[in-house]
């Protein structure tokens, strides 16, 4: 999506830049409020991904609707990946990466590299973006507090890592305080063996166990499109037995199935509802939450 089309559908949603009138700005506040109402105190994950967390202007964006959500009221969480930039530093490095069934295969210098990025370099970067606008940003990562507990996914794969149990007491106390987490996807198994886990997986995870209200996944496609191809065929609405037919008769395929499953694990696991964004559009987290039209595909139990 062009930056042009992307602010021509912001100001059909009501988030008018400077220069609309002043009528157009109250109504646009005025839409937003029985939405800010009706998820003070809801717990947000939000798991940051795509373009989002590489654009510059995106990542900027980013932060400031985060601020805004803890500032009326709502609680956000914010959970990270960071694949690109761990297969950069690796290359730095002059270390090859084998990849199986989309998983990188991840030995020890691997992990380190992998832990270095995520809690060192992108966490922090986040943070600090948050931060900007007021200290509520705290990094965390998943070995913090035994917030997650790890299993390996396949020895295959080395250190990669599946969520075998959470324990969220870490993130309801900075949630208390009106802190913002964000949360680094490294957890470790009972003998303090880190792994790395997929952050899709760890934002659901973490959704169930906070029982929040949405768990929201931007990403780099509109939402979920039965054709690809057409823009036109985003799906706006859907439970979990919907997808689980749309997988099984072919119309949702390839790698939209991982973005998928992790809606449907989401809301299964005790998040209220799940959401897939396009995070190349700014400020789509308010679009979404407080606009009456909402935007991208939203999943039920």
């Amino acid at each position: 999506m062009t930056d042009s089309s992307a602010q021509d559908l912001i100001s059909e949603r009501g988030f008018a830049p400077r220069g609309f009138s002043p009528e157009r700005r109250a109504a646009a506040l005025i839409e937003a409020l029985p939405y800010i109402q009706q998820f003070r105190d809801a717990v947000m994950v939000v798991k940051l991904g795509g373009n989002a967390m590489v654009d510059p202007a995106l990542s900027a964006s980013f932060a400031q609707d985060v601020v805004l959500l803890r500032s009326v009221g709502l609680r956000p969480v914010v959970v990270h990946g960071g694949g690109p930039q761990i297969g950069a530093l690796l290359g730095r490095l002059g270390k090859t990466t084998e990849f199986v069934d989309g998983l990188r295969v991840t030995d020890a210098e691997t992990l380190d590299v992998a832990r270095m990025v995520l809690v060192g370099k992108v966490g922090r970067d986040i943070v600090g973006a948050i931060n900007v606008h007021g200290a509520f940003a705290v990094g965390v990562s998943g070995e913090d507090g035994g917030l997650i507990t790890a299993v390996p996914t396949d020895e295959a794969l080395g250190f990669v890592g599946d969520v075998a149990s959470v324990q969220p007491q870490i993130l309801e106390r900075l949630l208390a305080e009106r802190m913002i987490p964000v949360v680094s996807t490294i957890g470790a198994d009972n003998s303090g063996q880190a792994y790395n886990i997929n952050a899709d997986t760890v934002a659901g995870a973490l959704a169930g166990a906070l029982g929040a209200e949405k768990a929201i996944y931007l990403t780099d496609v509109a939402g979920l499109l039965t054709d690809p191809d057409d823009p036109s065929s985003i799906v706006p609405r859907a439970t979990v037995e919907d997808l689980e037919a749309m997988i099984a008769d072919g119309t949702i395929s390839g790698g939209m199935i991982p973005k998928v499953r992790a809606c449907t694990d989401a809301v299964e696991s005790g998040a209220a509802s799940a959401h897939l964004l396009d995070g190349r559009i700014p400020h789509v987290l308010l679009l979404e939450l407080f606009t009456d039209a909402g935007i991208g595909t939203m999943v039920t139990p």
